[in-house]
């Protein structure tokens, strides 16, 4: 009898059922960033904090002085950096009955507390966190080295102590505050 031998074959032709072919793209993206700064009142949320008023109605607010409530400013910062304190003018701007208009010295009459530090860095002498230092129109050192970040605050308090050499009426000036990287 003879024998029928079977050889069966497969061939494959490279054809598979979920067979899938990739291709890959890229470009560079570039962040292209800039110092930033920017100072504001909390209050407000812009550069111009609501005015203060300190009313002397009393014998012992003239006596003592009268302090405001505190008032919060926020830097936000890409690098380190200080704040400065003036006012804008030598002198407060008088309105009243008074002729010829009396002169009151920014200097002498109105200080200023750091009553809270948020920013990481240090209150500046003579400013402090416990007492009132005098202001005056030329930039002083309030905080040094603050730390960057995108929510720094700081608060302050004013205090106006006139005593009994000026007569009524309304005695105002701006209070400028200069945040700047390092």
């Amino acid at each position: 009898m003879k024998k029928i031998i079977i050889a069966a074959a497969f061939v494959s032709f490279g054809f598979a059922a979920n067979a899938q072919t990739t291709t890959n793209a890229q470009q560079t993206v570039n962040l292209a960033l800039t110092d930033a700064i920017e100072l504001t009142f909390t209050g407000s949320g812009t550069a111009t904090g609501a005015s203060v008023t300190l009313p002397f109605t009393t014998v012992n607010d003239y006596a003592n002085g009268v302090t405001s409530a505190a008032q919060q400013l926020k830097v936000r910062s890409n690098k380190n950096f200080t704040v400065a304190v003036k006012s804008n003018a030598a002198n407060f701007t008088y309105t009243g009955s008074t002729t010829p208009a009396p002169v009151m010295p920014v200097a002498s009459v109105l200080g200023v507390m750091v009553s809270a530090n948020g920013t990481g860095g240090t209150i500046a002498s003579p400013f402090s966190a416990s007492t009132y230092s005098t202001l005056t129109a030329t930039n002083q050192s309030l905080i040094t080295n603050g730390t960057r970040g995108g929510n720094q605050t700081f608060s302050v308090q004013y205090q106006g102590t006139p005593g009994f050499a000026y007569p009524a009426g309304n005695y105002a000036v701006d209070v400028v505050y200069t945040a700047t990287q390092l």
